[in-house]
């Protein structure tokens, strides 16, 4: 069973993504539009009103890019690369062919000039695979170079996201120890100290996603444990609201969320949002909680398929079992103004079955879901 509606305080409003059984005043006033969204950023951000018109910034929408972008590493050559590539989607969509033919062959030539100072960052057992991995990346920017010189645009995005994911694969091998200490109030909770893939069977078909247990550790901890007890196998999704979320892990009966057996206490997880320049996560606040109205959160929700952690809107740290996938509509939950980024945990992105994602409503249910990579990553506890 579980709660939903508004709470007020403070001059904040709080949207509660847990499913409601009864009369919804959250479902009548959350159906926005762009307007609606700028407006209520306003009041809720207190932003002058031309700057909440718009979303902030030319976000970055790729879940792909976003994971490598919020890896725990410090590697400016290789991570020039992997940039150069990204900045070339709007030169592709505007079909400037010179540019992109100019932007991919600098990005050949600096692979050569500095293959050696890239290759001195990973360590002696992952040399071999390094230099596997950037003799790859030179024929697929080859392949690159001849897609624009073509001016073909199917091969040059297969091309460039080819290459990405060779970029993508040598960073994380870069990825050292656990970046942070986790605040000891939550040793008794399990904590994914990595990432970890999960298949996620419907009823209309497969999902993939990736939960990053980098930076946001006790929230991806809890969902892949709950993915390994088999808690979420056949729970129907319980919330569809067009362009905006698709929740489930509601549990048949009176409890609102997973009910520990040793214990008989209903588990819950505090709200965790890591900042860009922060060194660890935030427990317990929301950006307004923090007067940090134009944070950034490392894991955004700036893409379709983000997974978030669903809480009450009587508490932040009431979250247990539920959580939603985010349906990013640029126009009507744009980037840094769609009132959940810095209010609700992102934990995650689906990375494949984006149209069954699409299909999916309150006549569905997760069949079954299966950790396929990265179980060795979660802790039971600290």
């Amino acid at each position: 069973m579980a709660r939903d509606g508004f709470r007020g305080g403070s001059g904040q409003a709080k949207i509660s993504l847990q499913p409601g059984r009864g009369h919804r005043l959250w479902e009548r006033l959350i159906r926005p539009l762009p307007l609606v969204l700028a407006l209520l950023a306003c009041l809720v951000l207190g932003m002058p009103a031309a700057e909440a018109a718009l979303p902030q910034g030319n976000a970055v929408k790729d879940p792909a890019a976003i994971l490598r972008n919020a890896l725990p590493i410090k590697a400016p050559q290789l991570q020039d690369l992997q940039h150069r590539l990204e900045s070339t989607s709007d030169d592709l969509r505007a079909k400037r062919w010179s540019t992109l033919a100019n932007t991919v062959q600098r990005t050949q030539s600096l692979l050569s000039s500095r293959r050696n100072e890239i290759l001195s960052r990973f360590n002696g057992p992952d040399q071999a695979q390094a230099e596997a991995l950037l003799d790859r990346l030179a024929d697929q920017l080859q392949e690159l170079a001849a897609a624009a010189e073509s001016r073909d645009r199917d091969p040059f995005l297969a091309s460039r996201r080819d290459a990405l994911a060779t970029i993508g694969t040598a960073e994380a091998l870069l990825v050292g120890d656990f970046p942070f200490a986790i605040p000891s109030d939550y040793d008794a909770l399990p904590r994914l100290l990595g990432r970890a893939t999960v298949t996620l069977s419907t009823t209309k078909g497969d999902l993939t996603a990736v939960a990053d247990g980098y930076n946001a550790p006790i929230t991806a901890g809890a969902f892949i444990d709950l993915v390994q007890r088999g808690f979420y196998d056949g729970l129907p999704f319980t919330r569809a609201e067009d362009f905006y979320v698709l929740q489930t892990g509601d549990p048949k009966g009176e409890a609102q969320g997973y009910v520990d057996p040793r214990s008989g206490q209903e588990r819950t997880v505090p709200l965790e949002i890591r900042i860009s320049g922060d060194a660890e996560p935030v427990y317990g606040q929301t950006f307004e909680d923090l007067g940090r109205y134009k944070a950034e959160a490392v894991l955004p929700f700036a893409t379709f398929g983000t997974l978030g952690w669903a809480h009450s809107d009587e508490a932040l740290n009431d979250g247990s079992s539920q959580f939603f996938f985010f349906l990013y509509e640029p126009e009507l939950t744009p980037a840094g103004l769609n009132l959940v980024d810095g209010r609700y945990a992102a934990f995650g992105y689906v990375v494949d079955g984006f149209d069954v994602l699409e299909e999916l409503g309150v006549d569905d249910a997760i069949v079954k879901a299966t950790v396929v990579e990265g179980g060795e990553n979660l802790r039971p506890h600290a």
